[in-house]
C-alpha cells in the first residue's frame, strides 16, 4: 500500500493507499495504479507504505513545488530533503510480530538522517550524512519525521533555523535554534550558512515523555554540515547542546508557537460556524493476555490503545475494504456508532488513576463517525494518563485542519475557548496532542470517502489508537465520490 501522507486526495479516496480502509492488499504479481491530482497544496509531504509497519523502510519525500516558481520568502540557493528515520539491527517485521504476540514494544537501535545512522552508532563513521554548503548562502531544508514511534528534536550547532511551512502549509516565519517534529510531521526550514567556515553537527534526538527507557530508543543521530573550503581533518565538528529526552516545555513551545501565513499561497481561513462537535480521549491501555500465553506488558498483559474507550481493529477478512463497503452499502465491515464523547467522564490526566482497572481495558471494534458533506467539525483530543501520559501525533487522512489551541490538564470549554486562535492558527494534517494535555482542531469535511484517523506512532496505531471518518457525498456528481478504478485490488 502506497499512501501519500498529507495529500488531500480530493474525490480520489480510492487512491489513499490504506490497507483494509480504502483498498485491499496488492497481491504478489499484481499491480494497482494510483491516480490522483495534487490540488491547493505546495510544500513538503512524504509517501510511505500503509500496511502493517512496512513504512519503517518504505518511505520517501513528496515535494510539491510552486507552479509559478515563486515562494512567499526569498528563493533559497538550494533545497535539501532531510528524512529522519529508524535503524533496526534485526528484521523489523519479525521483531514487531514478536512484540505484538507478547504484548510488548519493538524498539529501534538507532535513528537515521537520510538513511545514515551517523557516527555514534557502532562502526558507522563512514555512514554519516554530510551536507556541503557555501558561506552566506541560504538553504531550504525539507525535514520529514518518518520515524515509526518517536517525536524528534532537530538542531544544527551554532545556527538559527527559520520555519516557513508545516505539513505543506506556509507559516509566518518563526526563528529558533531548535525544532521538533512529531511522527508524521514535516517542516520547511530556511538555514543560512552564516557562521565561520568549519563543520557543524546536525543532530536528531527523541522526545520521549511518558515512556520508560526500555520502551524507546535513547540514542541520537548526527549528520555534518561542512562549509565549502573547510579541511575536515583540521578540527572536529561543533556539537550542539540538546534538550533532555523528557523536555516537555521546549517541545510544547515549538509545537504551539507556529501560526499560518495569512494571505499566503493556499491560505485557508478558519470556518467559524461549527456543525459537529466531538470530544475524543486518546490513550494507552491494556488488552488481556490470551490463555496459556506469556505477555510482557504491564501486569503481564498486552499493550492496547483507544479513542473514546474503543480500540480500533482493521476489518481483515471481511471481503471488502471499508471504502468499498461504504460505496456499495455493504454491512458487516464496520459500524457507524463511534461515540462523540467518552463513555465515562473522569479526571483524564490524573496519573493517580494509572492502572485503574475500570479504565484500563477497552473493547475491540471497527466503529466510524459519519459526517455530512461540507459540515464543519470541531474536535477536542484529550490525552489521558490511564497508562502513562504520552504525546500522541494524531493524523487525519484526506484533510488538513486548523489547530485552534493546545494546553495541559483536562480541557475546560468555559476556560479554554478563550485561547482559540481563529485568525492565523497553524494548518496541519498531524497534531501532537501534548502528554497530559489536549488539542482542539477544526476542519471542513468537504472530501467524500472513508478517511483513517490515527496516532502516527505505529505501536499505538496497531494497538488500536484510531478510528475512521466517513464523509458523505455532496448534492451533485461533481461533489460525489466516483466509482472505484477497474484495477482496484480484490480482497
Amino acid at each position: 500500500m502506497y499512501h501519500r501522507h498529507g495529500i488531500y486526495q480530493l474525490f480520489t479516496s480510492w487512491a489513499d493507499g490504506v490497507e483494509y480502509v480504502t483498498q485491499c492488499g496488492i497481491h504478489p504479481g499484481h499491480k494497482f495504479t494510483y491516480k490522483y491530482k495534487v490540488i491547493g497544496q505546495e510544500g513538503t509531504l512524504f509517501w510511505h507504505a500503509h500496511s502493517f509497519a512496512l513504512r519503517a523502510t518504505l518511505h520517501g519525500a513528496f515535494i510539491i513545488h510552486p507552479r509559478n516558481g515563486r515562494y512567499p520568502f526569498p528563493k533559497p540557493y538550494h533545497q535539501v530533503p532531510i528524512i529522519l528515520g529508524d535503524w533496526y539491527d534485526t528484521n523489523f517485521l519479525d521483531a514487531l510480530e514478536g512484540a505484538l504476540v507478547s504484548g510488548g514494544v519493538a524498539v529501534s537501535n538507532a535513528y537515521t538522517i537520510n538513511g545514515f545512522p551517523g557516527d555514534l552508532f557502532n562502526c558507522s563513521q563512514n555512514e554519516t550524512f554530510k551536507m556541503k554548503v557555501k558561506h552566506g548562502k541560504t538553504y531550504l531544508l525539507r525535514i520529514i519525521n518518518a520515524a515509526l514511534n518517536n517525536n524528534l528534536f532537530f538542531k544544527i550547532a551554532d545556527h538559527k533555523l527559520t520555519v516557513v511551512a508545516a505539513d505543506a502549509s506556509y507559516t509566518k516565519p518563526y526563528v529558533t535554534d531548535i525544532i521538533i517534529l512529531a511522527a508524521g510531521q514535516t517542516l520547511d526550514v530556511l538555514f543560512k550558512a552564516d557562521q565561520p567556515t568549519g563543520s557543524y553537527y546536525m543532530v536528531a534526538s527523541p522526545y520521549g515523555v511518558g515512556m520508560p527507557p526500555p520502551l524507546f530508543d535513547r540514542t541520537m543521530t548526527r549528520g555534518i554540515v561542512v562549509y565549502d573550503g573547510h579541511n575536515t581533518r583540521a578540527s572536529p565538528p561543533v556539537m550542539p547542546l540538546l534538550p533532555p529526552f523528557f523536555d516537555t516545555p521546549t517541545s510544547f513551545k515549538l509545537f504551539s508557537n507556529l501560526s499560518s501565513l495569512v494571505g499566503g499561497p493556499h491560505w485557508v481561513p478558519v470556518p467559524l460556524n461549527v456543525d459537529e462537535q466531538m470530544f475524543i480521549t486518546v490513550g494507552i491501555g491494556l488488552e488481556k493476555c490470551p490463555v496459556n500465553a506469556k505477555c510482557v506488558g504491564p501486569l503481564n498483559q498486552k499493550f492496547s490503545a483507544n479513542m473514546n474507550n474503543e480500540s480500533f481493529m482493521l476489518p481483515k477478512g471481511k471481503g471488502n475494504s471499508m471504502l468499498e463497503a461504504s460505496y456499495y452499502n455493504v454491512s458487516g465491515v464496520y459500524t457507524t456508532d463511534f461515540p462523540d464523547n467518552p463513555p465515562m467522564v473522569f479526571d483524564y490526566t490524573n496519573t493517580n488513576l494509572t492502572f485503574n482497572m475500570s479504565l484500563v481495558y477497552s473493547p475491540k471494534s471497527t466503529k466510524v463517525k459519519k459526517f455530512k458533506f461540507n459540515s464543519t467539525v470541531e474536535i477536542v483530543f484529550q490525552n489521558t494518563g490511564v497508562l502513562k501520559a504520552q504525546s500522541h501525533p494524531i493524523h487525519v487522512h484526506g484533510h488538513s485542519f486548523h489547530v485552534l489551541a493546545q494546553g495541559f490538564g483536562n480541557y475546560d470549554a468555559d476556560r479554554d475557548k478563550a485561547k482559540f486562535n481563529l485568525v492565523n492558527p497553524q494548518f496541519r494534517n498531524t497534531v501532537a496532542v501534548p502528554a497530559g494535555g489536549w488539542a482542539v482542531i477544526r476542519f471542513q469535511a468537504s472530501n467524500p470517502g472513508v478517511w483513517f484517523v490515527h496516532c502516527h506512532v505505529d505501536d499505538h496505531q496497531v494497538w488500536g489508537l484510531g478510528t475512521a471518518f466517513v464523509v458523505e457525498n455532496g448534492p451533485t456528481p461533481e461533489t460525489s465520490l466516483p466509482p472505484p478504478p477497474a484495477d482496484l485490488p480484490k480482497c
